[in-house]
């Protein structure tokens, strides 16, 4: 009888499945032991990782941030291969790295000064720091206050029926704010013909604005879903947090440099996965076709083209969204169905959608200093001032800003329902609905003038009303681009998080094994798991995805006594 090679299918040519590949290829005695192969259902390697261009500008349609350089693994690769500077501009987010630029400007022109933005920022933060677990760094730091009100907050969550959420937790983090304010802090204040906000509207619409922000950071469509608990074992590295100057596509690219031409597999969708779960009869089965003179591999793959592929193991690097959608399908990924273990982690974990906008400014958009970094607090819907033609979709994003410093090509995010619904419109849906909000914000602010009154609570000029006032500097977008990974079937969504209801043991259980190798079957650990969603503290990213990636490949250098680690 011939011994063949163990066989190992990845399905996945991204971040996580790359990862695995070049680590058991490359492994000590590897290329003769395995028979290795990347099944990718796509048309490009990087799976959530695309970088592209628009507008003559180097842009991310996915992965963006290194996040934080201190021990990142993306970093390290990033550096080796000389990718962090460019000469062709990219998107390097100037305005999210320089906190002396944004500008915060609430609906209808109304410029807002540091006064009243600070603190409800500071406060925010601090919450979210508390969320986290992170500590004060002096007993005389000037987040003292805001500890005690996070504090008193989180007592309040804890508190309250139900497992707390983020969510809950920031509102009574806002409403312990005002509860603990002086009059001076809550005394309203003259608009100059900007309508009906109060300096409480006016606090809480920026809170919102950093809860929109918040939504894309973690892709929880609503901060109510996001778990409480859960939040302060996920792990950031130390360090700046930065973009990719070359593209983060370099990446990607280095890890598969090594893999030799036909490892790799485009444009093979795998639509079912047959596996052999434990039971008394498989070890018999097994015998009799050895005697036979055959050897069965236990696992199939079967793919949309109709082809088939047995593999002795498979790791599954697809996304949650898509793990999601396979165990809610009648006809399933998997046959047998996984286990409710894993099935139930399946269902309990987020999977959220986020995507981006792009907007090519016009030539003549005006503004003599270049678009800003723009923040925009919007009114609430029952105020009066609620600017009718701004649509929902644009009321949901926090910010809208250039990719780098006087770049003509701007970006916005988006997370949630709005997130999906960007994905169905026309440009020239988003066009104009991008030109309406644009305008109310900035076509009758100040915005472009070094301001001289820097000590009052805000600026604007004229007299609130839309419709009438003079549209000859409106700022106009010629173009736009748009990221689609809510309804692209090879995702369906962006990334992970640890709703309400789920925990991080939900993602240890993600990462199991099937069947594990302490098993008594003659063949364990035929679908292994791989990708961001199966990292306890680091799901999300793509650092989680490649920890994930090389944990997996270990696993079976290990199991064969190869070298891991």
């Amino acid at each position: 009888m011939v011994v063949k090679k163990p066989r190992i299918v990845i399905i996945g040519a991204g971040m996580a499945g790359l990862t695995a590949a070049n680590k058991l290829y490359t492994a000590t005695g590897s290329k003769d032991l395995f028979e290795l192969c990347v099944v990718e259902g796509g048309t490009r390697l990087g799976g959530r990782i695309n970088t592209s261009e628009f507008g003559g500008d180097k842009i991310e349609m996915g992965a963006t941030w290194i996040h934080g350089i201190g021990g990142s693994p993306i970093h390290k690769i990033a550096q080796e291969t000389n990718s962090l500077h460019s000469e062709q501009p990219w998107e390097c987010m100037d305005g999210n790295t320089n906190t002396d630029d944004p500008i915060t400007i609430a609906e209808g022109g109304l410029l807002l000064q540091p006064s009243i933005v600070d603190p409800v920022t500071k406060l925010f933060n601090t919450l979210m720091e508390y969320s986290q677990g992170k500590q004060k760094l002096t007993a005389k730091s000037e987040f003292d206050r805001y500890y005690s009100l996070a504090a008193k907050a989180s007592n309040m969550s804890k508190g309250a029926s139900g497992n707390p959420s983020i969510g809950s937790f920031l509102r009574k983090g806002l409403e312990v704010y005002w509860d603990n304010a002086s009059v001076k802090e809550i005394e309203d204040i003259q608009l100059n013909g900007f309508g009906n906000w109060s300096r409480k509207s006016l606090e809480q619409a920026v809170f919102e604005m950093h809860e929109n922000n918040q939504r894309t950071y973690t892709s929880a469509g609503d901060l109510k879903s996001l778990d409480y608990e859960a939040e302060s074992e996920y792990i950031m590295f130390p360090g700046e947090e930065i973009t990719i100057a070359k593209g983060y596509l370099r990446v990607i690219e280095s890890i598969a440099s090594v893999l030799p031409p036909g490892l790799v597999q485009l444009g093979r969708k795998v639509t079912r996965i047959e596996w052999q779960p434990q039971s008394d009869d498989d070890g018999d089965e097994r015998k009799k076709s050895m005697e036979n003179g055959s050897f069965s591999r236990p696992v199939k793959l079967h793919f949309c083209d109709g082809s088939v592929m047995t593999a002795d193991h498979v790791i599954v690097t697809v996304s949650l969204g898509v793990l999601k959608a396979a165990i809610g399908d009648d006809s399933g990924m998997f046959c047998p169905p996984l286990p409710p273990s894993k099935t139930e982690a399946i269902s309990r974990l987020g999977f959220g959608v986020v995507n981006k906008l792009f907007m090519q400014l016009s030539p003549t958009h005006g503004g003599k200093h270049g678009f800003p970094f723009l923040q925009m607090v919007f009114h609430s819907p029952q105020s009066e001032m609620w600017h009718k033609k701004i649509p929902w979709w644009m009321r949901r994003t926090a910010t809208l800003f250039p990719i780098y410093n006087n770049s003509s090509v701007l970006l916005s995010w988006f997370a949630g329902d709005e997130a999906l619904a960007l994905e169905s419109l026309k440009d020239e849906e988003i066009i104009n609905g991008v030109t309406s909000t644009v305008s109310s914000f900035l076509s009758h602010s100040k915005w472009q003038q070094d301001s001289s009154t820097a000590d009052n609570l805000c600026n604007g000029n004229g007299n609130g009303n839309h419709e009438e006032k003079s549209h000859e500097n409106e700022v106009k977008v010629s173009k736009v681009l748009k990221t689609k990974w809510g309804t692209d079937p090879l995702f369906l969504g962006s990334y992970s998080y640890v709703a309400v209801g789920s925990s991080g043991d939900d993602l240890d259980t993600m990462a199991e094994p099937l069947p594990s190798k302490d098993s008594t079957f003659q063949h364990p650990l035929q679908i292994l798991f791989a990708g961001e969603a199966t990292h306890r503290t680091h799901y999300s990213t793509t650092h989680g995805a490649y920890f994930s990636g090389l944990r997996e490949a270990n696993r079976l250098l290990q199991h064969y006594h190869c070298v891991g680690i």
